[in-house]
């Protein structure tokens, strides 16, 4: 009986350490709030269709930006990461904290031109990457569209 007593009482203290150890990521995990980041600083009058950046803890996530006017990938790809380096940096993160990236091109006969203008943007340790094709294009006629996961 004493045995069994002791076994009961070490497996007791046993959990109490566990859920006091826990209990501080909880917690923090409590605060931690989506916040949205818009693009005027104002929270539009009517619901929009979607949020073009996203905060959660120290995550950021951009939605796809692509280009909408004539010209060629080149002149597409840098237009876009132009607009993703603005939105990062009004969002308080970089190019260079970009953890995720993912690339749809309308055509992959662009695959090659596009990683030409690519190439550094990320800094020395470029991010994670998926680039696919997408299959019927891109809205708006954009020759790319990327989005990106971040942290502040």
């Amino acid at each position: 009986m004493a045995a069994n007593r002791r076994k009961f009482l070490t497996k007791a203290a046993g959990v109490a350490t566990v859920a006091a150890a826990a209990a501080p990521a909880a917690k923090a995990q409590a605060k931690t709030t989506k916040k949205v980041f818009y693009s005027n600083g104002r929270k539009p009058e009517k619901t929009p269709l979607f949020n073009g950046a996203v905060g959660f803890g120290n995550l950021l996530f951009i939605a796809g930006i692509g280009a909408h006017f004539e010209g060629g990938i080149k002149e597409h790809t840098k237009h876009v990461l132009d607009v993703i380096e603005k939105r990062l940096n009004d969002c308080g993160s970089s190019m260079e904290k970009v953890l995720k990236c993912n690339v749809y091109l309308n055509d992959l006969k662009d695959y090659k031109e596009m990683n030409e203008m690519f190439l550094g943007r990320f800094g020395a340790e470029p991010p994670v990457r998926t680039t696919i094709a997408a299959q019927g294009g891109i809205p708006g006629n954009s020759l790319v569209e990327i989005d990106v996961i971040a942290y502040i």
